[in-house]
């Protein structure tokens, strides 16, 4: 599948895709309301826990959910072979396959999650600018995968735009209200 002119195996797309834009949405929630409600840029230091945590965070929700659909999976292929033993499938080589999958996705999900959360929020301890550029950095980002994710799916670019831009909006205002960090 082509994103923005780079390919990347089908099997690993999702785990990106939900790498990065939980790692910028994450970042957005955590990180808002320290970069709206102070005149100081974000610290090396901050950035690098605020990403860590997001990609940990990203990482064992995306384990566990595709584990289970990739079990789930399994399970479904066991009832329509009317195999007499439920739970065989998982004990095969095929569960062993499930678990190795599942992880090659979590790490690739962790990792996009890093980058997804670091990209945004380094533009604000990096560059002079503005206290909030992180904000907008992480907004335009989110825009720009939105008209990537469209085309690649054949989508309305429009509303995925809009649709990742509004999350982030939404998100950063959840975090500047509940001012985590």
């Amino acid at each position: 599948m082509n994103i923005f002119g780079l390919s990347f195996p089908r099997e690993y797309v999702f785990a990106l895709v939900i790498g990065l834009v939980d790692g910028i949405l994450t970042a957005l929630t955590l990180a808002g309301g320290k970069v709206i409600n102070s005149r100081d840029s974000i610290d090396i230091k901050l950035v690098l826990r605020i990403s860590m945590a997001t990609a940990l965070s990203g990482a064992f929700i995306f384990f566990v959910a595709e584990y289970v659909r990739l079990r789930g999976e399994l399970v479904h292929a066991e009832r329509h072979l009317n195999l007499t033993s439920p739970g065989h499938l998982a004990t095969t080589q095929l569960g062993r396959m499930v678990f190795r999958d599942a992880l090659r996705g979590t790490a690739i999900s962790g990792a996009f999650s890093f980058l997804g959360a670091l990209l945004p929020l380094m533009s604000g301890a990096v560059l002079p600018g503005p206290h909030w550029l992180p904000i907008a950095v992480a907004i335009l980002a989110l825009g720009l995968l939105g008209v990537g994710l469209a085309r690649a799916v054949y989508g309305d670019t429009i509303r995925w735009t809009i649709a990742l831009i509004a999350a982030g909006i939404l998100l950063t205002i959840v975090g500047v209200k509940l001012h985590v960090i």
